[in-house]
């Protein structure tokens, strides 16, 4: 059985992972981490990472950029594989996620979802095929808690597009500022907050007298719970250090 420590374990995605886990047989909590410190059944919550000496396998971490560099103390120092699920990390956090990879098994995905994941794959496909002829714009929409903006799953659906493309992209956020007709190498991205939608996301390709839609709708949370402990037990599986993400386990899946 593996043990996991989840990461924001009193925050909305943190109690789906612990719901997860505690209906897998093959998973058990060992503990929680989250600043609030509420209790939790079943297991310990500490408000650290450096204050938790419980023995585990692997972490998993929905909670906070800013929690980055403890968690990757914490697991590089015990040399603990960790699966990042949270958005928004700066440059410098992306830098210090792909020093500690040299050391443990690091999974990280903006979006743990197997859906979002094939449709990053049919957006490069069809960013190959269309080329020059069609205009790529992205919307993704979210509940009006989320912090970031544009979603970590927006900009993964941008870097596919703009890495099958025959040009160099420019990735624009605002246009109500500039008043000039759209560049062919724009990929243009747009954010709607409110209410409690889970997550949905469309690509547009649009060209001459035609447009095509790619989406993705997320009705629960619990699709991104589940991936993030499907990524635990695939790390269970990984012997090197290392950075993964869904297109590993997905070829795990696949027996590639």
């Amino acid at each position: 059985m593996q043990k996991i420590i989840i990461s924001g374990c009193c925050g909305h995605m943190g109690r789906v992972v612990a719901d997860i886990c505690g209906s897998d047989p093959d998973v058990e909590i060992a503990a929680g981490i989250d600043l609030l410190t509420q209790p939790m059944e079943g297991f310990p919550v500490f408000a650290t990472p450096a204050a938790c000496h419980v023995e585990a396998d692997a972490v998993i971490d929905f909670s906070h950029p800013a929690a980055l560099g403890g968690l990757l103390d914490f697991c590089t120092g015990r040399r603990l594989p960790i699966v990042l699920a949270t958005t928004g990390y700066s440059e410098e956090q992306l830098a210090q996620i792909s020093e500690a990879a040299k050391t443990i098994p690091l999974f990280r995905s903006a979006n743990m979802s197997l859906g979002v994941n094939v449709l990053m794959d049919l957006v490069r496909r069809t960013a190959a095929l269309l080329g020059e002829d069609f205009d790529v714009e992205i919307e993704e929409r979210h509940h009006r808690r989320k912090l970031d903006a544009p979603s970590g799953t927006a900009l993964m659906l941008a870097d596919a597009a703009a890495s099958a493309l025959p040009y160099g992209t420019e990735y624009v956020y605002d246009r109500h500022s500039v008043r000039k007709p759209r560049d062919r190498r724009e990929i243009g991205v747009s954010s709607l907050r409110g209410g409690t939608i889970v997550g949905d996301h469309t690509v547009v390709f649009a060209g001459r007298d035609e447009v095509i839609e790619l989406s993705h709708h997320a009705a629960s949370r619990e699709v991104f719970a589940a991936g993030a402990v499907k990524a635990a037990k695939f790390l269970a599986s990984v012997d090197e250090p290392g950075l993964y993400d869904m297109s590993h386990l997905i070829a795990k899946d696949r027996g590639e």
